[in-house]
């Protein structure tokens, strides 16, 4: 398994600090995730990838459950994977920690056991203030997974045009309000670049109409939208459900745990397709090189429990999907 392990300064994270991750790192769906991968990791040195490892908490389970498994830990994000080296050290001969996006699965592994996918932004990106992922905090305007490479939401809002930026609310935050906000953001712009978030809030709180207000926070979608597109996430994704699917073991399976209907979507229409016979119609009998290379494990799109959304707020959004693969590519 070949790849750049992660740098950092692991001494940064004490054990005091652990605990606290631990504390708010809450993963979502775990016991579930545990359950439907399970069949796939019985054998010695079963392989599976986190391909996006955040801060740790679903490989930290998987790790002590199967003593057997090896895991490949991915992720975009410096700080994510410095703090899952320090909370999964105790398992560093069976881990291995790599910095890229997942859309580049199979550059480092093939034929893995088990893939997991917890898509969207990460709760160390959300509750790192300085980030600028979260509209209720005030911080600068970047959003960038990896601070180390790509635009930033601040250069997003200097830089589009307003129809373009009409074009990423609409799309990415199916914000009935983009046009409006396009233009509000360009005027304001003019007198006063956009560097920290609560920049942004303001002027996205004066151009929304009060009776729009009263259905949740102005700023909500329009951060998700920019979030996307700085990260290139709906493309990323579009290109990496494919090649982790290519990258399992005949037998191997893949959960995707996704937080808005983007993503979803994309999750549901790369299974159903791989699920499906590709024999013509009217065929009278199916070839092999036609039969469904997956089947799916879960009926529709699985959601978190009303214990699990209570003691768990960031679990309300969820949906699982989960396949496994019963034959290679012909």
């Amino acid at each position: 398994m070949p790849g750049r392990e992660a740098e950092g300064d692991q001494g940064r994270w004490s054990p005091d600090t652990m605990m606290n991750l631990r504390d708010i790192h809450t993963p979502v769906l775990l016991e579930r995730c545990v359950e439907l991968m399970a069949p796939a990791l019985t054998a010695d040195g079963a392989v599976v990838v986190d391909a996006t490892l955040g801060m740790g908490g679903h490989s930290e389970a998987l790790l002590e459950r199967f003593p057997n498994i090896r895991l490949v830990g991915l992720d975009r994000d410096t700080d994510a994977l410095r703090i899952a080296g320090e909370r999964l050290a105790r398992f560093s001969d069976r881990t291995t920690f790599i910095h890229t996006v997942y859309n580049e699965i199979g550059r480092y592994v093939q034929d893995a056991s088990a893939i997991l996918m917890d898509l969207g932004v990460s709760s160390l990106q959300l509750d790192e203030a300085d980030r600028g992922f979260a509209y209720s905090k005030d911080a600068p305007l970047d959003m960038r997974m990896d601070q180390t490479d790509g635009i930033t939401a601040a250069e997003v809002l200097a830089t589009y045009s307003e129809g373009n930026l009409r074009r990423i609310f609409e799309r990415y935050g199916e914000e009935k309000l983009a046009a409006r906000y396009a233009r509000f953001i360009v005027q304001a712009r003019a007198d006063k670049p956009f560097v920290r978030s609560q920049d942004l809030v303001d002027v996205l709180q004066a151009a929304t109409p009060a009776a729009a207000q009263r259905t949740g926070h102005p700023a909500k979608r329009v951060f998700q939208a920019l979030r996307i597109e700085v990260n290139a996430e709906l493309s990323v994704l579009a290109d990496a459900i494919p090649a982790a699917m290519d990258a399992l073991a005949v037998g191997g399976r893949i959960v995707v745990m996704s937080y808005q209907s983007l993503e979803d979507r994309l999750v549901k229409q790369a299974f159903a397709a791989a699920s499906a016979s590709t024999a013509p119609a009217g065929l009278p009998v199916e070839l092999p090189e036609h039969a469904p290379r997956f089947r799916t494990l879960t009926k529709g799109a699985e959601m978190a429990g009303e214990e699990e959304k209570a003691r768990n707020p960031r679990a309300i959004p969820v949906r699982l999907r989960a396949a496994e693969r019963v034959r290679k590519a012909a």
